[in-house]
Order: C-alpha cells, then sequence, then structure tokens
C-alpha cells in the first residue's frame, strides 16, 4: 500500500487502490515521482526537508511582493522553522495574460532579503521540482483524465457567449451568476460526436453535496456547501492551464505538503478543494487560514500607491528584521506584542494556536521607530556594524561626491564613530545623509575673519571649546556639553551665549542653521571638533 506523509492512502470509492482509474493513477504518481527527482537533483536541491512538517508559500507572479505576500511567507517560514520542517516557494504561474516579467525572480530574491529564504524554489532546486506550475502542466493533464475516468469530471463544451449570457440573465433577475452544469449531463456518445467536431472544451469537476466539515487551524470547525451555491467549477482551461483549485491539490499533494497555511480568502473554497482531495482519494493537508493584514483605518493596503511593496522598503533603506517585526506585532501568533524581536526571537515565539481570526491593522507610520530599534541593535554588533560601515561610506560618495571630500571623513574609524554616536538617533541609515548632517561629510571653510564678526573674541571662544574637548574623559551627552558651554560662556566678557553658539556652528559646520550645537559636538566627537577650531582659527 501506497504511503502518504505518513498516512495510508483511503482507498475509498473510486480510489487508487481500485476502481478503473488506478492504473493510470499509480503510474501518474511514480512517473511523476521520478521525473521530480531527476529534476531536483540536476537543479541542486536545497537543505531538503527535514523530519518536520512541509509548509508552502505560492504566489503568482503577476506583481511584485508586498506585505501582505510577506507575513503569509512569514508565517510559513516560521511554523517550519520551529518544527525543523521544509519551508517551499512554488510559483503559481498559470495565469499567462497577468504574469509580469521578472516578477517570479523578485519574489525569490525579496524573500532571501527579508532572511526567509525557500528550503526549495525554482532557483535552489529540491527532490518535488519544478516549482513552477507553468512547467508542471502534464502533471495536471493526467490528474484530469483520472477524473474524467472516474466520472469525477467531465468536459464543457459552453461557449463563451453562452455562459456570458447565463451571468447576464443571473444579475437580471439579481442573482449571483453560476454555471448550470448543462454538460454535466451530456451522454458518452454526445461527449464523443464533439470531441469529433473539434469543439474547444474546458474540463470541470463535479461538486457534491454533502461535503464534510474540516479543522481549522485558525477558524475551528467549518463547512460550505459549495455545491448549493455554486455551479460546477472549471479545472483545466482549454490552453492546457490548469485552474487554482486543481493545480494547488495536485501541487500540496505530490509535493508532500503537510500544512497549508494560506490567506483567509480561500477559507470558502476550502471544501471544494477537500471533494477533490476525496474524489482523487488523498489525505488532505491540515488547513490554516491567517486573517487579513490591512492599514490601520481597516481599509485594504494599496498596492497601487507602490507603498506596500518590499522593494520600496529596501531601496528606501529599511532594514528587513523591522519589516518582520512591525507586520507580526500588529497581528496574533504570540504570547504578547512587542518591539524589537529578532527573527531567531519570532522563531522561538511563535505559536499558530495563537492566531485570531481578527483582521491585523498594520500602522506603516511605526515603521521607523521598529526601524530605529533594529538599527541601535545592528550598530551595537560587531560584525553587523562593518557592513553598516561600508554601506554608509557609499552612501556619503554617493551623496557628497561632487564637493571636495576630505578624504578623513570616509576613513573607518570616523564613519565608525559617527554611527556609535548617532546610535538611537536615527531610523534610517540614510538619514546620516541628510542635510542636517552634511556637516560630518563637508568639512567647512571658514576664516577667523568670519568668526570675528559674530564675536571680537573669537580667539578666546575657541581656546576655551579647545580646553573644555582636551579635558573630556567621559562619554559626551548633550546634557552635559549645554551645561559646560553655557559655564564656558560666562567666562568671556562681553560675547553672549547665543552669539557664542552662532560662532560655534559656523566653525564646526559652516552652516547658520542645523542641529544644536551640543549634538553637533557629540557627533563630531572631541579630536573632529578641536580639529574644525583649530583650522578656522588658523585660516
Amino acid at each position: 500500500m501506497m504511503i502518504v506523509r505518513g498516512r495510508k492512502r483511503r482507498a475509498g470509492r473510486g480510489g487508487p487502490e481500485g476502481g478503473s482509474g488506478a492504473v493510470l493513477g499509480r503510474a501518474l504518481g511514480a512517473a511523476w515521482r521520478g521525473r521530480c527527482g531527476a529534476l531536483g537533483s540536476a537543479a541542486g536541491p536545497g537543505p531538503g526537508p527535514g523530519p518536520g512538517p512541509r509548509v508552502r508559500f505560492g504566489p503568482s507572479p503577476t506583481g511584485r511582493l508586498h506585505l501582505g505576500g510577506l507575513r503569509t511567507a512569514l508565517y510559513n517560514f516560521l511554523f517550519a522553522r520551529q518544527r525543523r520542517g521544509a519551508f517551499v516557494l512554488r510559483l503559481e504561474d498559470t495565469d499567462r495574460q497577468r504574469a509580469l516579467p521578472g516578477a517570479a525572480d523578485g519574489i525569490e530574491e525579496m524573500l532571501e532579503w527579508a532572511g526567509i529564504a525557500p528550503d526549495e524554489s525554482p532557483r535552489r532546486g529540491g527532490a518535488f521540482g519544478p516549482y513552477r506550475q507553468s512547467q508542471r502542466l502534464d502533471l495536471y493533464r493526467q490528474a484530469c483524465e483520472v477524473l474524467l475516468e472516474r466520472g469525477a469530471a467531465y468536459r464543457c463544451f459552453c461557449t463563451p457567449q453562452r455562459l456570458e449570457l447565463l451571468k447576464k440573465e443571473a444579475l437580471r433577475n439579481q442573482q449571483t451568476p453560476r454555471y448550470d452544469n448543462r454538460c454535466r449531463h451530456l451522454t458518452p456518445r454526445e461527449v464523443a460526436e464533439k470531441l469529433s467536431q473539434g469543439l474547444d472544451w474546458v474540463v470541470r469537476f463535479r461538486l457534491e453535496k454533502g461535503v464534510e466539515p474540516f479543522q481549522d487551524l485558525v477558524y475551528g470547525w467549518n463547512k460550505h456547501e459549495v455545491a448549493e451555491v455554486e455551479g460546477d467549477p472549471v479545472i483545466l482551461k482549454g490552453d492546457g492551464f490548469p485552474t487554482y483549485h486543481l493545480a494547488n491539490v495536485v501541487d500540496d499533494h505530490y509535493m508532500a505538503i503537510s500544512h497549508v497555511l494560506r490567506g483567509t480568502e480561500w477559507l470558502t473554497s476550502t471544501s471544494k478543494h477537500l471533494l477533490l482531495y476525496k474524489a482523487f482519494g488523498w489525505d488532505p493537508p491540515q488547513f490554516g487560514h491567517l486573517p487579513l493584514l490591512l492599514n490601520k483605518d481597516g481599509a485594504k493596503l494599496s498596492k497601487r500607491q507602490g507603498d506596500v511593496f518590499l522593494e520600496r522598503f529596501a531601496q528606501d533603506g529599511y532594514l528587513p528584521e523591522a519589516l518582520l517585526d512591525v507586520v507580526t506585532s500588529c497581528g496574533s501568533g504570540f504570547a504578547e506584542k512587542q518591539m524589537g524581536r529578532t527573527l531567531e526571537e519570532l522563531i522561538s515565539q511563535f505559536e499558530i494556536g495563537r492566531i485570531t481570526t481578527h483582521s491585523a491593522l498594520l500602522d506603516l507610520e511605526k515603521l521607523p521607530e521598529f526601524n530605529r530599534v533594529h538599527l541601535t541593535r545592528h550598530i551595537e554588533n560587531e560584525e553587523l556594524r562593518q557592513k553598516l560601515i561600508r554601506e554608509l561610506q557609499s552612501l556619503v560618495e554617493r551623496v557628497y561626491g561632487d564637493q571636495e571630500l576630505d578624504k578623513e571623513v570616509l576613513e573607518k574609524e570616523y564613519v565608525e564613530q559617527v554611527l556609535l554616536m548617532r546610535k538611537g538617533h536615527v531610523s534610517l541609515l540614510k538619514n546620516l545623509v541628510s542635510c542636517d548632517y552634511a556637516y560630518l561629510w563637508v568639512r567647512p571653510s571658514v576664516s577667523r575673519e568670519q568668526l570675528q564678526t559674530i564675536s571680537a573674541e573669537a580667539d578666546d571662544v575657541g581656546k576655551l571649546v579647545l580646553g573644555l574637548m582636551t579635558r573630556q574623559t567621559a562619554v559626551l551627552t548633550t546634557e552635559e556639553l549645554n551645561k559646560d558651554l553655557r559655564n564656558l560662556q560666562k567666562q568671556t566678557r562681553e560675547t553672549k551665549y547665543s552669539s557664542m553658539m552662532k560662532l560655534l556652528r559656523l566653525a564646526l559646520s559652516g552652516q547658520q542653521h542645523g542641529p544644536s550645537v551640543a549634538e553637533m559636538m557629540v557627533t563630531l566627537g572631541p579630536r573632529e571638533v578641536c580639529g574644525r577650531i583649530r583650522k578656522a582659527l588658523s585660516s
């Protein structure tokens, strides 16, 4: 007897252990598994399935990966990693008209960027490939033959014109459009006659009443009497491509998927999919449907504005950990809400039993704060900080490269000092090359005469600040520096505090506006502050 996912296959009516489709069913399974193994070996499999469950993320490459898709992929990844299972990426690319060039590669690239790379995928290969549905068409066609032979499916010859008339008539009567199952009743002789005439056809699945309830991992016990509200669905189109209903069932079975975690929009279709499993004689996986991810006002995430796609966040400099953190903290699946979870913490703390049926409300206005927390952690980590240093050096050259950059400001030690000084004060790395922080990278050309126009005591003020900086032994803070600078001002004869701040700002940045002088001095550090003041006084 064949074993699937550690459970015996049911040998019910028309099942693979008996009935008219048994030989074809067994041959189909054996041939495809052999072909999958050969293809997987050639492509170079990933880490391979562990002893735990197998889950899959099946996006359609009709667009770029967005935050909703990221959350679905992440929950599958967490579920697999927590149980030493396998996370599979399967591209459901059967909608040829809507396919976006480059989207398939982009989806996998963004998963890798986010740190949740699949174990098996079109790029990585694996023992259950191919991992593109467009490369598995023979499997779907043979699966349909099994259903046709068992009487669980039939060929439909209805024209698009007739189907459109049915739709218009239903709408006119204020009814939900549905197929009237006309071709279900064709005799074998009538079918053969239409085939001999070369008429176009599709394959429809015969929906049966009396569906069995199933226990969803999130929504509990469910069932939907699909035969009472829907017509028989198309499972194989005229161009030989399957619809979602057939392809996902066939692929989940032959890829040995044990758990299906997908969006709640598929909850009402699950009874239909379970009827397909029953018709094939296969044991279904466990299902868990994830609630929607919505804007904080309850509206759908706006893909048209382009502000929910991962590529945009990556280009803006957000850290992947911040995105993973924000899409999990706004929903459920964890004992408590908190900011700053690492991927390792997400894996260890995730509990599928804690996912609620309520939609998750995403507040993207909080994302900069999430990123600030994770950026701080990166700066504090020696290894991660080295990567940030290289990125910041590149940003400085890109933004200020057309100006006269002093090579010293690009040195590792200086850039590292800036990062450590500004730790916790910036949300994005690119903030450090904004206008407010231009003084960090472009050393000002200020003369002694310019400083003296602000205060005749420019030399005295400079010497007082130099003395203060050379005496510093503790870590500089803006609070302490502000106190020290006020005390220094009292040691001048006639320079007001505001004039002294204006003089120092000009000497340190060459600008009349910007961050407070104390903040500038903290960021620059004693060595750089002294260097700029000496340079200005000697010019």
